[in-house]
C-alpha cells in the first residue's frame, strides 16, 4: 500500500479526492526552501511524515495468511483500521503541538498559518479527540545503545547517510550576538541571560556595566551546564568568569563520561586564563570561551537537531531568539558621514586595518571602540570572526552585511500557497 493511501484511510474510506491535494500542496511548499529561515515549521513537517509513513509501514508488513477465515480477517482488519487511525490522530496532535512551539518564531508566516489550519481540518476530518497521546518522537541521539551512541557525529550518520547541519552562535565585546538564524543584534542587557536552553545544553551569560559611566556592557561572567545523557555522560558544570578562563570543569576535571576509548567531554586551552575549547562528543557540539581585552566571549557550533530540542516553556534563548525587543541597540549602522570626531575616525581607521570587510565584525568593533575607549576590546571582534571562520561551512553567510542581518526574512505568497489557501476556504 502507498503510504499516502495508508495515512488517508478512515474507516476504510478514502478521504476526498480535494483533503488530498490540500495535504500534498500544504506538505511540498513546507518542504520548499522559501519558507523563511527563523521558522522552523519544516522540522514539525518532517516529524509528521516520518510518523505518518511509519504507520503506512508497520500496516502493510502485516498480512497474513489465506487460511485464516474469513470472520477472523474482517475483526483483524477493522483492528487495523482502528490501529490505523488511532496512531494518525496520534501524529496530527504531535504536529499540532510542534506548531504551537513554533509560535512565536513562526508569528506572521503565512506557510506556518496554512499549517495550523490544514491541522485544524484533519483532525476534524478524522474525528480526533483534542487530549490524548501524541506520537513517539523519533529516537534523539541518546536512543539506541551502540558504540556510536555517545559520538553524535558517527551516530547521526549512520541514521541519516550525511553529515549533520551545524549552526553557529556567538557572543562577545558589549555584548553583541550573533543568533543561530544569522540575525546580529547589539544587547543591552545586564545580569544574567540564557544564551542556550534545550534538554542537552544550558549556557547562561552575565553580563555588567563597564566603567565610564555609559551604557556600556561587557560579558563577565558564562556558565555553562552539560545536562545529564543516559549512558553518555552525567551532569556536568563549566564556570569562567573575567580573568579565570579554566581548562577544567567545575569538579576540577578535564573530561567526563568515558565510554570505549572515547570521552563524551573534553577541555582544553591554548591560552591558559585566557581561552578554552570545549568538545561534547555526545551532542556534537564545540564551545570556545575567550577573554578579549575588558569582557568574555563564547563562541558554540551545534547541530540543528541538538540546538532545536526545547520545549515551549524554554522560550529565552538569546542565541535562538535573539535580545528581547526592549533591549536591543541601533549601534550597528555604519557611521553618518557627519561622524567626524577624531576618536570615531581613529576607530574606523584601526578596526579597518584589522577587519577589512564592512561587516558586522568590523562595526561591532568600532561599536566598542568608540564606548570602551580600549583599543584591546577590538580584539573581541577579530576572535570572534576567526571562530566564525572556524565554525562556519557556508562562505556566503559569513560575513553578514549590519543592514542585512537585521532584516526580517518573510516567506512570499506564491503561486502554491495561493492554491492551498483557496482549496482550504472552498471546502
Amino acid at each position: 500500500m502507498e503510504p499516502w493511501a495508508t495515512i488517508t484511510k478512515h474507516n476504510n474510506r478514502a478521504l476526498p479526492w480535494k483533503h488530498c491535494i490540500h495535504l500534498t500542496l500544504l506538505l511540498v511548499h513546507l518542504s520548499s526552501p522559501e519558507v523563511k529561515a527563523n521558522c522552523r515549521i519544516l522540522r514539525c513537517n518532517s516529524d509528521f511524515v516520518a510518523a505518518t509513513l511509519e504507520l503506512g509501514s508497520s500496516s502493510s508488513s502485516g498480512g497474513g495468511g489465506a487460511a485464516g477465515g474469513a470472520a477472523g480477517g474482517a475483526s483483524a482488519a477493522a483492528l487495523s483500521r482502528e490501529a490505523m487511525n488511532a496512531g494518525y490522530c496520534s501524529a496530527l496532535r504531535s504536529y499540532a503541538m510542534c506548531t504551537r512551539r513554533m509560535a512565536r518564531a513562526c508569528r506572521g508566516d503565512l506557510a506556518y498559518h496554512s499549517a495550523v489550519q490544514g491541522i485544524e481540518d484533519l483532525l476534524i476530518q478524522h474525528r480526533c479527540p483534542r487530549a490524548g497521546p501524541t506520537a513517539q518522537p523519533r529516537p534523539l541521539p541518546q536512543g539506541t545503545l551502540s558504540g556510536d551512541t555517545c559520538l553524535y557525529e558517527r551516530s547521526f550518520f549512520s541514521r541519516e547517510g550525511r553529515v549533520p547541519e551545524y549552526l553557529h552562535c556567538s557572543v562577545f565585546g558589549d555584548p553583541h550576538v550573533r543568533t543561530f538564524n544569522h540575525d546580529f543584534q547589539t544587547c543591552a542587557v545586564q545580569g544574567a541571560w540564557p544564551l542556550v536552553d534545550n534538554e542537552y545544553l544550558y549556557i547562561q551569560a552575565t553580563s555588567s556595566p563597564t566603567r565610564g559611566g555609559t551604557q556600556a556592557t561587557a560579558l563577565t561572567k558564562i556558565t555553562i551546564i552539560f545536562k545529564n545523557m543516559r549512558q553518555c555522560v552525567d551532569q556536568q558544570l563549566y564556570q569562567a568568569e573575567l580573568d579565570n578562563i579554566p581548562a577544567a570543569f567545575a569538579d576540577g576535571s578535564v573530561w567526563s563520561g568515558e565510554r570505549r576509548g572515547h570521552h563524551s567531554l573534553t577541555v582544553r586551552t591554548q591560552s591558559p586564563g585566557q581561552h578554552a575549547e570545549i568538545r561534547a562528543a555526545h551532542i556534537g557540539t564545540l564551545l570556545v570561551v575567550r577573554q578579549s581585552g575588558r569582557s568574555l566571549g563564547l563562541s558554540v557550533r551545534s547541530p540543528r537537531g541538538i540546538i532545536e530540542a526545547f520545549s515551549p516553556e524554554q522560550d529565552l534563548q538569546l542565541c535562538v531568539w535573539g535580545c528581547p525587543p526592549s533591549q536591543r541597540l541601533n549601534t550597528l549602522r555604519p557611521l553618518s558621514p557627519d561622524s567626524t570626531s577624531r576618536f570615531a575616525l581613529s576607530a574606523q581607521t584601526h578596526c579597518g586595518a584589522l577587519l577589512p570587510d564592512r561587516d558586522i565584525y568590523y562595526h561591532a568593533c568600532v561599536f566598542d571602540l568608540i564606548t570602551s575607549g580600549d583599543l584591546n576590546s577590538s580584539m573581541a571582534a577579530i576572535n570572534a570572526l576567526q571562530d566564525a571562520i572556524s565554525m562556519i561551512s557556508d562562505v556566503q553567510t559569513l560575513h553578514l552585511l549590519p543592514v542585512a542581518s537585521s532584516l526580517q526574512h518573510h516567506a512570499h505568497l506564491d503561486l502554491l500557497l495561493l492554491l492551498l489557501l483557496l482549496g482550504l476556504s472552498l471546502r
